[in-house]
């Protein structure tokens, strides 16, 4: 078990990496007096999360990640790195950040094991992840410069070193929470290698035999098709079924849902973007509902990356 870091320490230690750190204050506070702990434990943490934050611009990103917005408090993450390769503390202790996530993912961080596929939301990332949100639109195209690549590295090597962790306890929201593409731009692989190589030589455990893991994601129809008819009729907007988000990131990607609508609830906008593929497919009428059928799921996985199971 790791016990986090006081906030003394954990500035102390990114500074002890080289590092600028600031610290912004929200409301004239310290930035370890802003958190979300009355929402939730803070702990025990076993490793630290990577995020993209798709905003422009130095000052409008580091403003978001402390306040968060009506949907999403904040502050978003611990720290910003903004493109300049400086720290930006905003929050210390619970932060809204990872959200949930799959617990075979946490258990190989933990074991310091190669990932799973994180085909789950059943575990609360929030309590037990260190989040570094770093200043990128996320479009692929937005160039990631070598100071920010650096600073992202330094600081995750910097927590690992505190807490005796090797590089395999550093993991974007990606691999953590289904649907989820952040970071965009480079990928985990390289930066583990990084982290690793300013690690002094932490002996690594046996390499585990590998288990067999789903290649993609899967989504019960059954499961999708009542979430599709009792979500628009509930009262606010209640995650019946984890599957929901798999199906909406597809509808992201597919230019048919705002990403914001990718939260999990089947509710009427994500059943007009079901309803938009279906016609897109040449259905027309009932065939046309937003109500998933299996011809339409299974296209629609085919393409963007998931398996239909009835």
């Amino acid at each position: 078990m790791a016990i986090p870091l006081a906030y003394s320490a954990f500035i102390a230690a990114l500074k002890g990496a080289g590092l600028t750190v600031i610290e912004e204050k929200t409301d004239g506070r310290s930035p370890a007096l802003h958190n979300r702990n009355s929402k939730g434990p803070w702990g025990p943490v076993h490793g630290v999360m990577i995020h993209h934050t798709v905003t422009k611009g130095h000052d409008t990103t580091v403003s978001i990640c402390r306040q968060g917005h009506s949907s999403l408090p904040g502050p978003l993450c611990h720290g910003v790195i903004c493109k300049a390769g400086h720290i930006h503390v905003v929050g210390y202790g619970r932060a809204n950040h990872a959200g949930l996530g799959d617990d075979d993912v946490l258990k190989a961080v933990i074991a310091e094991q190669g990932l799973p596929a994180d085909n789950e939301t059943n575990t609360d990332g929030n309590r037990y992840f260190y989040g570094f949100e770093c200043e990128n639109l996320g479009d692929g195209r937005d160039p990631w410069p070598a100071v920010q690549l650096d600073a992202m590295a330094r600081a995750s090597a910097a927590l690992c070193r505190k807490h005796d962790w090797d590089e395999r306890s550093v993991i974007g929201h990606l691999e953590w929470q289904p649907g989820k593409i952040d970071p965009r731009g480079f990928t985990m692989a390289s930066m583990r290698e990084r982290v690793a190589g300013l690690l002094e030589g932490k002996p690594k455990p046996p390499a585990p035999k590998p288990r067999p893991v789903p290649k993609k994601p899967v989504v019960d129809l059954s499961r999708l098709v009542a979430a599709a008819k009792s979500n628009p009729k509930a009262t606010g907007t209640p995650v019946t079924y984890a599957g929901v988000r798999t199906v909406e990131a597809a509808l992201v990607n597919a230019g048919l849902l705002a990403k914001t609508y990718g939260d999990g609830h089947y509710g009427t906008t994500t059943v007009a973007a079901y309803a938009a593929w279906q016609r897109k497919l040449g259905y027309s009428g009932t065939a046309a509902d937003g109500i998933p059928g299996m011809t339409s799921l299974k296209k629609l996985g085919d393409k963007y990356g998931f398996t239909v199971v009835a």
